[in-house]
């Protein structure tokens, strides 16, 4: 029996030494696990605030798509008005244009026609005396009533469509 207490004891110091290792390794594992929940809370953590990040950025996204598209919008409606005004512009330099050449033509003419009549006349002989042939209004032609009319020009011929 005294081998057997003996036995005994070494069992009850072993089952100490046991309980004790069971104890360091269940702290070991409590430990551990406590360290895998904070990195799991931490993860959560983490992942909570790239959702956010990632919803922010989304949202300044969006709220630039949108400003972008009212300043395209703008931009447009820009254009469009430039364009309607340099239609209208370029409409009324052909007018202009068309009146400019008209006129150069008048004045060309009107300035054949008086240097016709400014040149110098040819006299004539009479029974007593030489005469200009200007003091006759039916020797020059261009003294005749219906050709002495004014030139009327008017902007309405030149219509533009």
């Amino acid at each position: 029996m005294a081998s057997s207490s003996g036995n005994s004891n070494s069992t009850s110091s072993s089952q100490i030494h046991n309980s004790g290792s069971e104890e360091k390794y269940l702290h070991q594992m409590s430990m551990m696990d406590q360290r895998k929940r904070k990195r799991k809370e931490s993860n959560k953590e983490s992942a909570r605030r790239s959702r956010v990040r990632k919803q922010q950025h989304l949202d300044d996204l969006t709220a630039q798509a949108t400003q972008l598209s009212k300043d395209n919008n703008q931009i447009l409606t820009s254009i469009n008005f430039t364009n309607h005004h340099y239609l209208t512009i370029e409409a009324e330099n052909s007018v202009l244009w068309a009146q400019m050449m008209e006129l150069s033509q008048r004045l060309e003419s009107l300035t054949q026609i008086l240097s016709y009549i400014n040149v110098p006349t040819l006299l004539y002989e009479t029974d007593q005396c030489f005469e200009a042939s200007g003091n006759h209004s039916f020797d020059n032609p261009f003294n005749l009533p219906y050709l002495n009319q004014p030139i009327m020009a008017s902007p309405d011929i030149f219509e533009y469509y």
